[in-house]
């Protein structure tokens, strides 16, 4: 049976999205040196999450 996770258009998709909603809150809402760490997060999002999808076939 084949699952979602195997397609890499997906698991980037899931991760970009929310790297997406993580920079908009930082822009938004916050300022300073926790803008800054919220966008680093974002930035980890993109590379951690489809990585960790892919083992979660």
């Amino acid at each position: 049976m084949s699952s979602i996770f195997d397609s890499p258009a997906v698991r980037y998709g899931i991760s970009f999205i929310n790297a997406a909603v993580i920079a908009i809150i930082a822009f938004a809402l916050l300022e300073g040196t926790i803008r800054w760490a919220a966008l680093g997060i974002a930035a980890l999002e993109v590379v951690v999450t489809p990585q960790i999808l892919k083992h979660a076939e």
